[in-house]
């Protein structure tokens, strides 16, 4: 918070707002965290990041007016990834302004909405693609090949599961995250499988789990399905 607050007395003396947000407010910074730091200011015409290492730590800054935040906000939300919204709502007040307070509360709100529900069309379109990737690894007798498609396998779950459930999903590290949120248990089990698979080669687990959640919204899906 001291390294944050200079930066902004140095850098964005004048500007509307600040926030300091990310690991170092969560308690769960690394050897490698950065400071993710947002700024406000009213009258900047287009929003804009930048990275710098300063006053001993690596810095993202996230520069915005309140029209670009709620843009990026509504962006996140279409995508179900809600970036921006976690940043403001967990972040914590470097300098204050007028608008701060009512940002915070939208950013709120929309992480307890949660993203729109997918409708069975595209339900039916991830069933489709996920099982065409699950018939994919079954069949495969090449290791190298296993492996990407395996990475390609938990993405699809892992979107599907949380989507399913109107829940937010994440890339990286928020991918598991994510799926901690809505249930460590299944998480657990999740994780599990696809570590056995990538020490072992065994497939078992994977499939039995990629069956398992499919099978919760209908099954595989192959015969008779269409993109119009």
């Amino acid at each position: 918070m001291e390294a944050a607050k200079k930066f902004i007395d140095d850098r964005f003396p004048d500007c509307d707002g600040a926030m300091l947000a990310g690991s170092v407010t969560r308690g769960e910074a690394t050897v490698t965290s950065d400071l993710d730091i947002i700024v406000f200011i009213k009258e900047i015409p287009t929003a804009y990041r930048e990275s710098l290492i300063d006053y001993g730590w690596p810095i993202e800054v996230f520069v915005h007016n309140i029209h670009t935040c709620r843009e990026f906000f509504q962006n996140d939300v279409r995508r179900a990834r809600p970036s921006l919204p976690r940043m403001v709502a967990e972040g914590q007040i470097i300098r204050d302004g007028e608008f701060l307070a009512g940002i915070i509360d939208e950013a709120k709100s929309i992480l307890q909405k949660g993203p729109d529900e997918w409708t069975k069309e595209e339900i039916e379109i991830k069933r489709y693609f996920i099982t065409d990737t699950l018939d994919d690894l079954i069949g495969s007798n090449n290791k190298a090949e296993e492996i990407f498609i395996a990475n390609e396998l938990a993405g699809q779950l892992h979107e599907f599961v949380l989507r399913v459930n109107k829940r937010w999903i994440g890339k990286s590290k928020w991918a598991v995250r994510e799926l901690r949120r809505f249930d460590p248990v299944f998480t657990e089990q999740f994780t599990s499988s696809f570590e056995i698979f990538y020490r072992t080669g065994d497939k078992e687990l994977v499939v039995q789990l990629a069956e398992r959640i499919l099978e919760e919204s209908g099954g595989r899906l192959f015969d008779g399905f269409s993109i119009k």
